[in-house]
């Protein structure tokens, strides 16, 4: 059997962070969901095709929301107050990283964002008959998403 250092394990998905640049947040998230891109599908047919079927071309590229929870805290009011601007109608659009850190808590993976603002803020749910932390969660509309290569 071969020697361990030449494994290549998927990294587990329990150990990220995310930052949000301009509003000051380098936090830890309870989850995080949303990292996806799309490309619309044009398909359209040649009057000359013989064949009978749809050609496929790539339309625009889209990139679905961010969504993030975290559990409440009294001092961490940064992510309220960023939607709140948003409805006073003064929506501030600021780019953040997520990053996905491995068991030695080594960066493996970063995602980098642009152009987001939150288009969704939910504050935790009530129950006094269970001890659940207090969540709350935000969606964080994005124009772009990357992989960072560096």
């Amino acid at each position: 059997m071969g020697s361990t250092d030449s494994r290549n394990d998927p990294v587990a998905s329990f150990n990220f962070e995310v930052q949000i640049d301009g509003i000051g947040l380098r936090a830890g998230f309870s989850e995080i969901s949303g990292l996806s891109t799309e490309t619309d599908i044009i398909e359209y047919r040649e009057g000359s095709d013989a064949e009978n079927h749809n050609r496929k071309l790539c339309g625009r590229d889209k990139v679905t929301n961010l969504a993030l929870k975290r559990g409440y805290t009294p001092n961490g009011k940064e992510l309220w107050a960023w939607r709140q601007a948003v409805i006073n109608g003064m929506a501030e659009r600021h780019g953040g990283t997520i990053i996905l850190k491995d068991e030695a808590k080594n960066v493996a993976l970063k995602w980098q964002f642009s152009e987001g603002w939150p288009s969704k803020w939910a504050g935790p749910a009530f129950n006094a008959k269970n001890n659940d932390v207090a969540i709350e969660e935000m969606e964080i509309c994005i124009e772009k998403l990357v992989l960072d290569e560096g």
